[in-house]
């Protein structure tokens, strides 16, 4: 059996009396969309937090392709090859949505002060790559047309898309998405599902935090979900739909180990 991408192991994040993350395990299978789910409070943006080292957890493990990233910074993370996008969609507003791709192109020629000023063949060629790497994402995402506009003048569907095209050029071997179809009309979120399913196809792990239960059971296959800072339940949508504790959870009702 081939490993898992992502181990969650026993995660635990407090803030101040509260308990976000209670012990949370989970397990992300490679080529999978996984959803991660659960009613308001459950610690679904807590964990994404935590995975992704935007805030480290009081205790518990996370090992990504092998590899324990437990507390590591996000830029080491996102370097490790997991990247994530945020909820809320706004890219640099001045900069074009060329600019903005451009900016998460990993190994930048002007992160160096020698090779930003020289600007040799190397950082040339490097740059070159970038901007055809922003190019081919623009394109695949149905960007093209916007590609020279400002973050500013983009609808709430094409800021979701710039966001996702952001992460991609990351280069990520596990792509984490904050609630990628929330506030986007059925049209959009449709397209942005077919986008994720042809990153899926291509080899690519996704792991989302969804509200939209129609975006889950059209996409995700297995479902995870989370009550009270801990893994609750997991499965196909099916399972987990007709699942009494999971129903219990979204009506509000406090959920027993």
């Amino acid at each position: 059996m081939t490993a898992p991408i992502l181990e969650v192991r026993g995660l635990v994040r407090r803030f101040g009396g509260v308990t976000a993350l209670n012990g949370l395990d989970l397990t992300v299978r490679r080529g999978t969309v996984t959803a991660l789910i659960g009613p308001n409070g459950a610690g679904k943006s807590t964990a994404f937090q935590c995975i992704s080292g935007v805030i480290r957890p009081d205790a518990g493990q996370v090992v990504f392709n092998g590899q324990d990233i437990t507390g590591a910074r996000p830029d080491r993370v996102t370097r490790a090859g997991l990247v994530r996008s945020f909820q809320i969609a706004r890219g640099i507003p001045r900069l074009t949505v060329f600019e903005n791709l451009l900016l998460y192109g990993p190994a930048q020629p002007g992160e160096g002060l020698a090779s930003a000023i020289l600007r040799g063949p190397a950082a040339r060629r490097r740059e070159e790559e970038l901007r055809e790497r922003a190019r081919a994402i623009a394109a695949r995402l149905n960007l093209a047309r916007v590609l020279d506009n400002p973050a500013s003048a983009l609808s709430g569907g094409q800021k979701k898309l710039m966001e996702i095209g952001r992460a991609l050029m990351a280069e990520p071997k596990l792509l984490l998405l904050d609630e990628p179809v929330a506030g986007v009309n059925p049209t959009l979120a449709a397209e942005i599902a077919q986008h994720i399913a042809h990153l899926r196809d291509e080899g690519m792990t996704v792991l989302v935090v969804e509200h939209h239960m129609d975006f889950v059971a059209s996409l995700c296959d297995p479902v995870i979900v989370m009550a009270e800072g801990r893994l609750l339940a997991e499965g196909d949508f099916q399972s987990i739909a007709s699942n009494h504790q999971v129903q219990e959870a979204y009506m509000g009702r406090r959920v027993h180990a």
